[in-house]
């Protein structure tokens, strides 16, 4: 297996996370985005979208990071990350919808705004990103993990752009439940740390 990669990327780190969490056996690929490889003739046959990270199987490419979660979920059995039951798989896939929105659309957008210069309006993006982290708090209130009594991979969808939301100038230091949850993370065996950005409130 070979993962298409970048070390800023919140996505890509997601991919990475996870499987390493299961000890998938990966080779990471590092694609130079500054040097617009996920753009070139040879990275667009394998993906349309352009876009980092990336899974090739043997030949199975998949793109999109929650699709990379759950196709590793499924193809290694890790239904302890992943549950099989309705109500178990449910869960999950709301937080894994609520990582490809309000999380894309929140914190990782206000990053995007103090690295890349994104066109974002700062306030509005700021302004979302604590209005999800609010909800999340609330969430884990009384809970160790967001969707089961045990870490899934809906933990590892939120995770990356939450641990670095202050590079996006938002605070987490209102969070105190949303704090506890990224340290049990970061103790998971098998973890692997998100580069940090000296951006934003890190700078």
């Amino acid at each position: 297996m070979k993962l298409y990669f970048h070390p800023i990327s919140g996505h890509a780190h997601r991919a990475r996370l996870f499987l390493s969490l299961i000890n998938a056996d990966v080779e990471v690929v590092e694609v130079d985005l500054t040097k617009g490889q996920h753009k070139s003739a040879e990275y667009l046959a394998l993906d349309r979208f352009g876009q980092v990270p990336l899974l090739d199987d043997n030949g199975t490419v998949i793109a999109d990071s929650n699709a990379i979660m759950v196709y590793a979920a499924k193809k290694f059995g890790r239904t302890d990350w992943l549950p099989e039951d309705a109500l178990g798989a449910a869960r999950v896939q709301r937080w894994l919808s609520v990582a490809a929105g309000h999380i894309a659309f929140g914190p990782a957008a206000a990053r995007l705004v103090t690295i890349f210069n994104a066109g974002f309006n700062p306030d509005e993006v700021i302004a979302r990103a604590h209005s999800i982290l609010r909800l999340i708090d609330a969430e884990l209130e009384g809970r160790q993990w967001i969707a089961a009594d045990h870490a899934t991979i809906a933990d590892v969808a939120l995770y990356s752009y939450i641990a670095r939301a202050p590079e996006g100038n938002v605070d987490l230091a209102p969070y105190g439940n949303v704090a506890g949850w990224l340290r049990r993370i970061e103790a998971l065996p098998g973890f692997v740390e998100f580069g940090k950005t000296a951006v934003g409130l890190n700078a």
